[in-house]
């Protein structure tokens, strides 16, 4: 009733940082002021003794208005990314996990692959006022995937920037196999010529194997394999087929066909020599219609301009001579003839 009256303020902050606590006293009878937090510590006033301790926050009392408060953020004490296997199969799915040990309130985690966001599924722990959170992830991996990290990031309001943990992938994959001609350089096969095929195969683990093959028929006796490498001697019509690569890893295999046709020796010359010969006709031709061409045009401006011409005097026709009065006519006697002369 008329005895002193307490006044406190909740105050929240953020770990590390300086918490002012404050308590007013209204009609103070100068008794011992006792303040306890959460623990059983306990603050005393007036006599000037103090005991504080708030895990690891550093508290800054005002006398004159003291009170204690309860901190209300803590952010999370570790944080693990757990993943179900260290090296993954191109095509399989696997779980990753992600674990915020004690923190208040719950941490929010967010997933990345890359720069790509993914969904997780997250459940929420409480024990002793504080909150564990784990976060599962269930990805499934592609061969583009190898050497890309998995990032676990959390929110929470008591964590300033990003406070994250992340995973590379290893994903194997079967092999890719390419097939390039390297000779002849001008990629033309011609009966007598030689001819190299080189076999190009990556994957993970890399292929330990690559094998030559040819799809229709027995591989020529005069062809040489080495490794990658095939290399046929003089050309023949014989050799025409289609030649596979083949290589392999742990994971699977593939291969790449490259069908061979061999032309005539004189193909690419015959080839030449028509060409230039279209290109002569087609340069005679074209001059041929330039010609006509002008022609047809001088001959129209001709014939416009000689019509206008024609034109212009059937509009001027001669004036035609009034007949002399009769009666100043005089009779001539000619040969054969009469003669009307004007007097």
């Amino acid at each position: 009733g008329d005895g002193q009256n307490l006044f406190t303020k909740d105050v929240t902050v953020i770990e590390g940082e300086v918490a002012t606590i404050s308590c007013q006293v209204n009609k103070s009878d100068d008794s011992v002021i006792q303040l306890l937090n959460p623990n059983r510590q306990t603050i005393y006033f007036r006599d000037f003794r103090r005991k504080v301790f708030f895990q690891s926050l550093s508290i800054n009392l005002n006398i004159l208005e003291s009170n204690i408060s309860r901190c209300s953020f803590f952010p999370p004490r570790n944080l693990m990314i757990d993943i179900q296997k260290d090296t993954a199969v191109e095509g399989e799915e696997i779980e990753v996990n992600c674990t915020a040990m004690a923190s208040k309130p719950a941490t929010t985690i967010r997933w990345f692959k890359g720069n790509k966001e993914l969904k997780g599924k997250s459940e929420v722990e409480e024990w002793s006022d504080m909150y564990t959170v784990t976060s599962q992830l269930m990805l499934k991996v592609h061969k583009e995937d190898d050497g890309v990290p998995v990032i676990c990031q959390v929110e929470h309001p008591a964590v300033t920037g990003n406070l994250q943990t992340q995973r590379y992938l290893e994903v194997q994959y079967k092999p890719q196999v390419h097939i390039q001609m390297t000779y002849p350089v001008q990629g033309l096969t011609r009966e007598g010529d030689a001819f190299e095929l080189t076999c190009e195969a990556i994957g993970k683990p890399q292929p330990v194997m690559v094998t030559w093959v040819r799809v229709d028929d027995e591989m020529p006796q005069h062809a040489v394999l080495s490794g990658p490498n095939l290399f046929i001697n003089n050309l023949n019509k014989t050799d025409n087929g289609t030649y596979r690569c083949e290589a392999s890893n742990i994971v699977g295999k593939a291969h790449s066909d490259y069908m061979l046709y061999v032309y005539d020796s004189r193909a690419g010359e015959e080839g030449a020599i028509r060409a230039v010969d279209h290109a002569v006709i087609g340069g005679v031709v074209a001059v041929v219609v330039f010609a006509m061409l002008c022609l047809l045009i001088i001959l129209g401006r001709y014939f416009a301009r000689h019509k206008g011409k024609q034109g212009a005097l059937a509009g001027r026709r001669p004036p035609v001579a009034a007949a002399p009065p009769f009666g100043d006519l005089t009779r001539r006697s000619l040969i054969g003839s009469v003669e009307y002369v004007a007097t």
